[in-house]
């Protein structure tokens, strides 16, 4: 017999951001299979004895492919347990949910998906700052700084990035920020569009910078540093307390 995985989305990486749902599955699971970020305190919820795997991967460093990490996920499942795959953030945006889901869908294994705090949200939080803004902000949107080779994505909108009436979250864009302010540039967004760099949200390594859309990209031409990060620029990174 089958046994059953929860998707299980563990926040930025602040375990007191865990849902209760979330809790409860890892304290039942037999086997968690992690992510880099959701990792350290959160895996002490897990239920003493279970079998912890590390499947996360990083930009820059040696990381398990995909379909290694499909296959790993049926294998367990298919021992009869309760599998947690935990993902950072919620599994949903940007965690190659999709391909996994897919395997199971084909292997006959039940699931579920167990929501979690976005990233982006959490980071918005942490800088004391609205997603939205009344008037000025009335839409969100996030968007993946790299495709799966590593690169700047070439068929983004970019129009639709460049509103400056829009708030934007860039997902993993620290490496190809640089090239995506220019392009913004050519589109009409205002060089001194406020900018935000979030970094280790969630973690005792957080760390906020403000700055604006010119200004952080010529940073991250020199240096991107090794901290996971969000980038947010628009009306609402030019309110909040609590950046360097």
């Amino acid at each position: 017999m089958s046994g059953f995985v929860s998707f299980v989305g563990s926040g930025p990486g602040d375990p007191e951001l865990l849902t209760l749902k979330a809790v409860d599955r890892l304290k039942r699971a037999d086997a968690v299979l992690f992510d880099d970020l959701s990792s350290g305190p959160i895996l002490t919820h897990a239920r003493a004895g279970a079998d912890l795997v590390g499947v996360g991967k990083r930009a820059g460093r040696p990381s398990p492919r995909q379909h290694h990490v499909s296959r790993l996920l049926v294998d367990y499942a298919r021992d009869g347990g309760r599998v947690v795959r935990l993902k950072s953030g919620d599994s949903g945006l940007f965690g190659r949910l999709e391909e996994e889901l897919v395997a199971l869908r084909e292997a006959g294994i039940p699931y579920e998906i167990v929501p979690g705090v976005p990233s982006a949200v959490a980071a918005a939080a942490a800088a004391g700052i609205p997603l939205t803004r009344r008037l000025t902000a009335r839409r969100v949107q996030f968007v993946t700084g790299h495709d799966a080779g590593g690169v700047l994505p070439d068929d983004i909108h970019v129009p639709s990035l460049a509103d400056p009436l829009a708030s934007t979250v860039v997902f993993m864009g620290k490496r190809t920020f640089p090239k995506l302010a220019e392009m913004l540039f050519d589109h009409g967004l205002p060089r001194d569009t406020p900018a935000l760099l979030a970094e280790a949200v969630g973690t005792e390594d957080q760390a906020l910078s403000r700055d604006t859309v010119a200004g952080l990209a010529e940073k991250l031409s020199q240096e991107i540093g090794t901290k996971p990060a969000l980038i947010l620029y628009g009306p609402l990174a030019e309110l909040g307390e609590g950046f360097d």
